[in-house]
């Protein structure tokens, strides 16, 4: 599916969006672009990513001064999309996508791709916490009883999720590792039927994204245990942080930018600072706030110490708790 930039004003009020002009070194303006950029979104038209990278394609089409179009390429758990990005090899092909791309090299034997060989971390675009869910009548009063009744009784607490090697899947993974216990692992199809497989009481626990964690929990039909970022959220304050209780415990949804391999530094520091300017007072930043996402756009340092981080961190949770999905 390929979106225009006319497309992508729809809905977020950008028709009337004017950006300033930045600096920029001659040799990148006068090299890149040179024709139409594209944002390869590695998911089916529709999802949460796509909102992102419509407003961030909306406004380089105004910088850049050249259209900036989307085009979605699902498939493979996002592998199908990255390796489009990697095949073409062009800094006029860039990859918008999520925290799927230091995941599914754990949990495929060949991606179609490295993630440190092929791909220039260009920029984080968000990130979001997810949370730990129980009924508001579960007697799992906090996390470090969970822990507790987790080690008094060895999978005996279950937890859904939207599928085997989901995010809502390794999210309980991870808490298992780390916390040295053994949970139930009951996989459904759809973030759809794990939630309502909780409220039946069908499983005990869900981890799940924030922004649909907040609908539930803001109206009182499900508790918050935890977020599982390394803080607590501004969207719960009162909820604990994973980490509080277990040490290294850290895992959130995140949005990023990058190029293929032969991305050119000034490239990257072009697109870098052009998108910069908008994680504050944009219409997208309000949105991100209100769903939970916290909009960054500050540069490939912050994505590359993720990407490092967290690539052998999934291998290592898909080893030890005995991932498959091939």
């Amino acid at each position: 599916m390929r979106i225009t930039r006319r497309d992508s004003l729809a809905g977020l009020g950008l028709a009337t969006l004017g950006l300033p002009f930045l600096t920029r070194p001659a040799r990148a303006q006068a090299a890149w672009p040179s024709r139409p950029v594209r944002f390869i979104v590695p998911f089916a038209a529709g999802g949460p990513v796509e909102v992102p990278a419509r407003f961030i394609a909306d406004s380089l089409g105004h910088t850049l001064g050249q259209p900036v179009v989307v085009e979605t390429r699902p498939g493979a758990g996002g592998a199908l999309g990255v390796q489009a990005v990697v095949q073409a090899n062009d800094p006029h092909t860039l990859l918008f996508t999520t925290s799927s791309v230091a995941i599914v090299p754990a949990l495929m034997s060949n991606p179609g791709y490295d993630p440190f060989r092929d791909l220039v971390p260009i920029t984080m675009v968000s990130e979001a916490p997810m949370v730990l869910l129980a009924k508001p009548d579960h007697p799992i009063k906090d996390l470090a009883d969970l822990i507790a009744r987790a080690k008094a009784r060895p999978g005996a607490i279950s937890y859904a999720s939207s599928g085997v090697g989901a995010t809502t899947h390794l999210g309980g993974a991870l808490l298992g590792v780390r916390a040295g216990i053994d949970l139930l692992h009951v996989p459904y199809r759809g973030a759809g039927q794990a939630i309502n497989a909780l409220y039946a009481g069908d499983t005990d626990l869900l981890v799940i994204g924030t922004i649909e964690a907040l609908i539930h929990v803001r109206d009182g039909r499900l508790k918050a245990i935890a977020v599982t970022s390394g803080t607590r959220s501004p969207a719960l304050p009162d909820t604990p942080a994973i980490a509080e209780a277990v040490p290294g415990y850290d895992m959130s949804i995140w949005y990023a930018m990058f190029g293929p391999r032969n991305t050119p530094p000034e490239v990257v520091d072009r697109l870098a600072r052009e998108v910069a300017p908008l994680a504050r007072g944009t219409p997208l930043a309000t949105r991100m706030e209100e769903s939970g996402a916290q909009l960054l756009l500050d540069g490939p340092t912050r994505l590359a110490d993720r990407l490092r981080k967290e690539v052998p961190q999934w291998r290592e949770v898909v080893q030890r708790a005995g991932i498959r999905t091939e």
